[in-house]
């Protein structure tokens, strides 16, 4: 066997060996008939062998029979909107159960390319370092990158390789984590209704040494538009302060002044988008919370234990 014939042989011995790992999509789908069909559809056109489950937030609309009518696609329905990290939770528990080897959460604004998911394990592999793997994010126009995405990705603080960039944060529109990441961090932090979990997630994944990269091999498409909303700039305000308070990578006192900090600069920036008067009431709304974070110190004690 020349030297050639030897690599090409160890190459496809080590294909074959990623293609036995077991991936499972996750999705969370609320009030989604916009998009699911697409983003479902694009699955089932993956190179790379996945399962599909989907955990269905108490839709109203046609959501859960959009799902059902993919017959290979596991769907657990929910009573309630629990959320995207609740919801996230108990679909990656039920991977889990089944063996699964990464799980990949993926919005249901979203849609994947056949080399999407094989592009991310063979990095993953290369790595156990990675902890969370992430693609490009795309518009929904395939060509220019996702707006909020980019900002994430110019903040890139290493340059791996060619194709791998480590960035401190990246949101989980489309998140590969594997298996032994998550039994060591564990799942998503349930005092998080709907923001913010994803953010938390990332500070326990580099507080136990793991790397958060983009993958630039490997993209998918985000069909989204932002709108400015004040309830919703509130309550992301609000987990903003959670997640500084809540951020074992600094000391408890350097994480609540940081929540302190949080309570004049948000308002601040906000000014720009919102009234004078909306403006103070987003003060004194996010003073209010930061107190109550301050008297259940030993709550937040409990909580940022749990993640050493």
């Amino acid at each position: 066997m020349t030297l050639i014939d030897l690599q090409i042989s160890l190459f496809l011995f080590g294909n074959l060996y990623i293609l036995h790992k077991k991936v499972f999509i996750i999705i969370i789908s609320y009030n989604g008939e916009k998009w699911l069909q697409k983003n479902l559809e694009s699955l089932q056109q993956s190179n790379y062998p996945i399962q599909v489950l989907v955990v269905d937030n108490h839709s109203t609309d046609n959501s859960v029979a959009i799902i059902e009518s993919f017959t290979n696609i596991q769907l657990i329905k929910s009573d309630a909107n629990l959320g995207f990290g609740k919801a996230n939770n108990l679909g990656i528990k039920e991977a889990l159960k089944q063996e699964a080897d990464y799980v990949f959460l993926l919005n249901q604004d979203t849609w994947v390319f056949p080399d999407t998911i094989g592009s991310l394990v063979l990095v993953a592999e290369s790595n156990k370092k990675y902890g969370i793997l992430s693609p490009l994010h795309f518009s929904n126009d395939a060509t220019v990158l996702d707006e909020n995405f980019n900002t994430y990705w110019n903040r890139k603080t290493n340059e791996i390789s060619e194709n791998i960039d480590e960035v401190p944060f990246v949101n989980a529109a489309a998140w590969l984590i594997p298996k032994h990441v998550v039994e060591q961090i564990g799942y998503f932090e349930w005092m998080f209704q709907h923001y913010g979990e994803d953010r938390n997630y990332v500070n326990r994944v580099v507080f136990h040494d793991y790397k958060v990269v983009i993958v630039k091999a490997s993209k998918i498409c985000h069909d989204r538009t932002i709108v400015r909303n004040f309830k919703k700039d509130m309550l992301q305000s609000k987990f903003q302060i959670l997640n500084a308070i809540l951020n074992v990578n600094h000391s408890l006192f350097k994480s609540y002044w940081n929540g302190f900090i949080s309570v004049f600069g948000l308002p601040k920036y906000f000014f720009k988008y919102y009234s004078l008067l909306q403006s103070l009431e987003l003060f004194f709304s996010l003073l209010g919370y930061f107190i109550g974070l301050k008297i259940k110190v030993f709550s937040i004690l409990k909580t940022r234990s749990s993640y050493k």
